[in-house]
């Protein structure tokens, strides 16, 4: 098991496998350890020469390529902060990142730098094609500068085009990886295939934990669930990480059942997990882990379950992953102990706030209570969550998502989970529209066939009380998604209040 060292270091030292081992997996090409600190040398080298000042933000709008993978550890050698720009985002989004950060430098593809019109790049933002970024020739070693520096500027992936960009050190993005690798066993022997884009907090830790633990990475672009089990046998996968829309997906594809006996070890963060989903994943994954886990960009990950526990708790979120305090606050800052509260994490994994941003940052990032172990300032994260006597957490909703209807607090997550418990439909997100006799009436929109409403309904009305019945459902081929693959919760609401 990869040992908690709570000495964090710059990000650019996580390659620590052994020299000849697999460290990345291409379809073309499998780079060794010590190949892949040459080529992080090198990157690092050719930015040096660039003529950025130490703390320029490097923005890289790619898919993922060895480029991709290498950049967020050449950036921090090369003394500056890397912002990864999600490949599925269209230009406006683009323009906005590069705007807020101010990028000295985008580093992109050249058909996707013919979509940019005038104007969508800043002054003094250059553009490069990735081809001009050498990977060969040698370089800078492992630098040496402050872990409570700022590395990365994540954006979260925002349903308007105005995402915001979350400030990670060296620090929290070294601590995150050591933690994952520890609680997740991850070893040397471990082939991890990473689905997820490298701009989202869960995907890029992919990257850094496997590396910190010897592990291999085999990045993966793909179109289909199909695409997704020819990769696990290609590369024999052991590790796959999702979010509950891919599980939804990957469970309707076709398995050879020496492919899904390979892999070892599901993830999931993103979205709580049903327990239909958790019952599927068992049956057809039977060899493998199921680790559920709770994250917000704004401190990385706060919980996970131990697969030990899936089968008897599938609703839970679980208990604070290592170098994290996690609570649950009532309104006066008291502790919440079997009764909700909002969801607080406190310790080294909070970042530094949001990007030029003071007033965001200050409604978010505010000083643990009074009564928690880790002092300084904590996330409070607007998540509704109970602490059971066990010690285990449990997802209630979000206090923006809650519905009010006929005087009660009902929980999206709730309606959704029953809906879902059933045969009828495949994903389901549950919204309170005005109602002026209710206040709020609960529509929910349905991925599925509309011709299975009437046993939908009789179902419900034996799960249900009354007053959280479904007044209307909406249904559709397919639910809309953020540039994560996530339920977009936002733009699904908007569509149906609107």
């Amino acid at each position: 098991m990869v040992p908690l060292d709570p000495m964090p270091r710059p990000i650019d030292h996580v390659l620590r496998g052994r020299a000849d081992d697999p460290a990345l997996i291409e379809r073309a090409r499998t780079w060794s350890y010590v190949e892949l600190e040459a080529a992080v040398g090198s990157a690092a080298a050719w930015l040096a020469a660039q003529g950025l000042g130490a703390g320029d933000r490097i923005a890289t709008w790619l898919p993922k390529t060895a480029l991709a993978c290498v950049m967020p550890l050449a950036a921090a050698r090369a003394g500056l902060v890397h912002v990864p720009v999600n490949p599925a985002l269209r230009r406006a989004q683009v323009a906005h990142i590069l705007a807020d950060s101010g990028a000295a430098l985008l580093v992109t593809q050249g058909a996707r730098a013919t979509t940019l019109e005038p104007g969508d790049r800043p002054d003094g933002c250059r553009l490069v094609e990735d081809a001009a970024v050498p990977l060969t020739g040698g370089g800078p070693g492992p630098s040496q500068g402050d872990p409570q520096a700022l590395a990365a500027i994540l954006y979260t992936s925002g349903s308007t085009g105005r995402p915001k960009g979350v400030m990670l050190s060296h620090a929290n993005l070294w601590l995150g990886a050591v933690s994952v690798a520890h609680y997740l066993r991850l070893s040397r022997e471990d082939r991890v295939l990473g689905v997820l884009p490298l701009s989202f907090d869960y995907g890029q830790n992919q990257l850094l934990s496997s590396w910190y633990a010897g592990a291999a990475v085999a990045p993966l672009d793909y179109l289909t669930a199909r695409d997704v089990v020819k990769a696990v046998e290609r590369v024999d996968a052991t590790t796959l990480a999702g979010v509950p829309p891919l599980w939804v997906q990957l469970l309707d594809a076709e398995w050879p059942a020496a492919t899904a006996a390979r892999l070892r070890r599901l993830t999931n963060s993103g979205g709580a997990l049903t327990g239909r989903l958790v019952h599927g994943l068992r049956a057809r994954f039977p060899q493998a882990d199921v680790v559920a886990m709770y994250g917000l960009t704004e401190a990385f990950r706060s919980t996970w379950l131990d697969p030990a526990l899936i089968d008897t708790h599938p609703d839970a979120m679980g208990r604070a992953i290592p170098f994290a305090e996690v609570m649950a606050v009532k309104a006066d800052g008291s502790r919440a102990l079997g009764e909700p509260g909002e969801l607080v994490h406190a310790g080294p994994l909070v970042a530094q706030g949001y990007w030029r941003d003071a007033e965001r940052t200050a409604a978010r990032f505010r000083p643990a209570p009074a009564w928690a172990r880790s002092g300084g300032i904590a996330v409070w994260s607007g998540d509704t969550v109970i602490e059971a006597d066990d010690g285990l957490f449990r997802f209630v909703g979000r206090d923006d998502e809650m519905i009010k209807s006929a005087g009660n607090r009902i929980s999206p997550l709730e309606v959704e989970e029953a809906v879902l418990a059933g045969e009828e439909a495949r994903e389901a997100v549950a919204v309170g529209v005005a109602d002026p006799r209710l206040g709020q009436a609960i529509v929910v929109v349905v991925a599925g066939d509309a011709a299975d409403e009437a046993a939908l309904r009789t179902r419900l009305r034996a799960l249900l009380p009354s007053f959280m019945q479904p007044t209307r459902y909406e249904w559709r081929d397919a639910l809309l998604r953020n540039a994560n693959g996530k339920l977009d919760r936002a733009a699904i609401r908007a569509a149906v209040t609107a």
